[in-house]
């Protein structure tokens, strides 16, 4: 089976789909979307298959990139899980999240893996963090910091998850920050330095990704209310760069050090890499890049794959990232 289903034609299904039908090995691509219009000028754009949403998990789909987010992402996923596909969603929303990571158990019992939030962060930055923890002896900490937005219905999530309370993992236990004003993160040029809020969404799948840290926080810069103006007298959300900051402190030779890494990346191109790449090995497409999870269940991009390897395969389709030095991981 080497078919992949894509649910979504967004600005981060877009990109998936670009980079799906560049895939070495694939047969087919299956497009569906709510808006099955959508679908189809997608599907007719790239030389896949449109498909209504009952199609998706066809005998012979090897597995499911999902980029929709929502409630609506969460019950195609629970689909995939009944129907034994391994999946992959860009979902990251603290909700959805939640919800899937509570499908954990069924997809264990079935043996079947999924993939969430696969995404810029989480998603790349889960990566980042599994890299920088395996260079530490003990690592103990880790911070990341994003900026951006991959298109409208992320610019809403993102606004309300800055708004919403945060949650962290301190000391080996949920805390519940205090309101605070934001924090100055610096980031690669040409983001520089950004003010971010702690939120919730992301730190549970970055803590499966680096199980060994006591303390784990995510930042975000709430988003403006609207995307700025491309210059062509039409607003374009999915147009600016965005990038996050990961940060892991830990223990090396006896003593105290830290390694950053930083991504800068149009969102939707970052989102819609990570999860077609994230499908494609799901899908066995990309065997170079070994699992970390050998079971079934749903993990965190960091938690499911081999970050050197991952980290190779989403540069050679142009998503790179640095260590805080400037030299390329």
């Amino acid at each position: 089976m080497s078919h992949i289903a894509l649910v979504g034609a967004g600005a981060v299904g877009v990109r998936a789909a670009r980079q799906l039908v560049d895939t070495p090995g694939l047969v087919g691509l299956r497009i569906a979307a709510r808006d099955h219009a959508a679908a189809r000028r997608l599907a007719r754009a790239v030389g896949a298959e449109a498909v209504t949403l009952d199609r998706v998990l066809d005998a012979d789909t090897a597995a499911l990139a999902i980029a929709i987010p929502g409630p609506a992402g969460v019950a195609i996923v629970r689909r995939a899980v009944e129907a034994g596909v391994p999946a992959a969603s860009c979902a990251d929303d603290d909700a959805a999240l939640r919800a899937m990571l509570a499908l954990g158990p069924a997809a264990f019992d079935r043996q079947v893996r999924v993939v969430a939030g696969c995404g810029l962060a989480p998603g790349v930055a889960d990566v980042l963090a599994r890299h920088a923890a395996d260079a530490l002896e003990d690592p103990d900490e880790v911070h990341v910091a994003r900026v951006g937005v991959a298109g409208p219905s992320c610019r809403a999530t993102l606004r309300q998850a800055t708004r919403s309370d945060a949650r962290e993992w301190r000391e080996g236990a949920w805390h519940v920050p205090d309101r605070q004003g934001p924090q100055l993160v610096w980031l690669p040029e040409p983001l520089a330095a950004r003010e971010c809020t702690p939120i919730a969404a992301g730190v549970e799948l970055l803590r499966g990704a680096v199980p060994e840290a006591r303390d784990v926080t995510v930042r975000a810069e709430p988003p403006a209310r609207r995307a700025r103006s491309n210059g062509l007298g039409r607003r374009a959300a999915d147009a600016e760069f965005g990038g996050a900051r990961v940060e892991v402190w830990g223990w090396r030779g006896g003593v105290r050090s830290s390694i950053v890494y930083g991504v800068i990346e149009r969102p939707a191109i970052a989102a819609g890499t990570t999860l077609a790449v994230s499908a494609a090995c799901l899908g066995g497409l990309v065997p170079s890049i070994g699992l970390r999870a050998e079971h079934g269940g749903v993990h965190a991009t960091g938690a499911t794959f081999e970050a050197p390897a991952f980290l190779a395969e989403l540069a050679r389709r142009g998503v790179k990232a640095a260590a805080f030095e400037g030299a390329q991981v």
